[in-house]
């Protein structure tokens, strides 16, 4: 199992590198109304945006607020600017170039981190990136979700797997780091459905992988869903869950560098699991079970 951290150290063999996340006011195709309205059934950004990602706020104030808190314990630290929040790649090239460049602008930065959909990388993006990644570190990270069309439709996602095959595949092409996402738990889906999404991912060109568990969110259809229906539901443990990812790992090709293994959503949106686990703890209890 190789962490993103090691990944990082490779590409920055001097510094310490922090990830800040940026909320720069984007919106997604599934949200208004170009693909579909409500946006994913499961999505709250309230759950991973912290309180100084604030898309009232400047991408300069709020990665400036970022390094405040982070250089209190490592001045020297160097950061990457983390498109977070809905789709960042969702607007003209104009706007989008204004948007990184001035991110690229504060001090401390080294690079982005740039999270998007698979259907939302014209060719005109995907060519200014290349030309970005040319002068300093740039990754886009995919929302893939699920490698199951079935899946991708029952959760309102508006893309399917063939879509992320493709923008992988295209960025790749231009020499661009890949990160993807992939929600384990998602409805519907069987344990050999979700273990063969890490044979899928595994014929991808990606650089790294994040997992995380199914969480069911307040404010979020799911939620609704869950409230009504508790029953229709089959949560893990966090016993179950890490099972389950000892054997995706198993089959997942391994100089994939793995970035996350589970998401910790603030317990006053949270309606399950609640395992009260970060994600190092989850990957120490791993690495105990390996």
């Amino acid at each position: 199992m190789r962490d993103f951290a090691e990944y990082l150290r490779g590409r920055f063999p001097n510094d310490k590198v922090q990830k800040i996340s940026i909320d720069a006011g984007f919106t997604c195709p599934n949200r208004d109304g170009t693909k579909g309205r409500g946006g994913c059934i499961y999505c709250n950004n309230r759950t991973f945006n912290p309180d100084y990602c604030r898309a009232e706020t400047s991408i300069t104030q709020q990665l400036n607020e970022g390094v405040r808190f982070f250089g209190r314990k490592y001045p020297e630290m160097k950061y990457l600017a983390y498109f977070q929040a809905y789709t960042n790649t969702y607007g003209t090239l104009p706007t989008l170039s204004k948007k990184y460049e001035e991110a690229l602008a504060v001090a401390g930065v080294e690079g982005l981190i740039i999270g998007t959909r698979p259907d939302c990388v014209p060719e005109d993006v995907l060519d200014y990136l290349a030309s970005l990644a040319r002068q300093t570190f740039v990754m886009v990270e995919y929302g893939i979700e699920s490698t199951s069309d079935e899946t991708l439709r029952r959760i309102n996602r508006c893309h399917t797997y063939e879509d992320a095959k493709d923008a992988v595949r295209r960025t790749a092409e231009r020499a661009i780091p890949i990160g993807a996402h992939v929600i384990l738990g998602l409805p519907g889906e069987t344990r050999e459905q979700m273990l063969s999404h890490a044979d899928r991912l595994s014929e991808l060109p990606l650089t790294s992988l994040k997992l995380h568990q199914l969480q069911v969110i307040r404010d979020t259809t799911l939620g609704d869903e869950y409230l009504r229906h508790p029953e229709r539901f089959k949560l893990f443990t966090a016993d179950e869950y890490i099972d389950l990812v000892k054997e995706f790992l198993a089959r997942l090709r391994p100089d994939i560098y793995i970035d996350r293994f589970v998401s910790q959503s603030p317990r006053k949106l949270l309606l399950a699991p609640d395992w009260g686990l970060k994600n190092y703890e989850f990957r120490d209890k791993l690495q105990l079970s390996l």
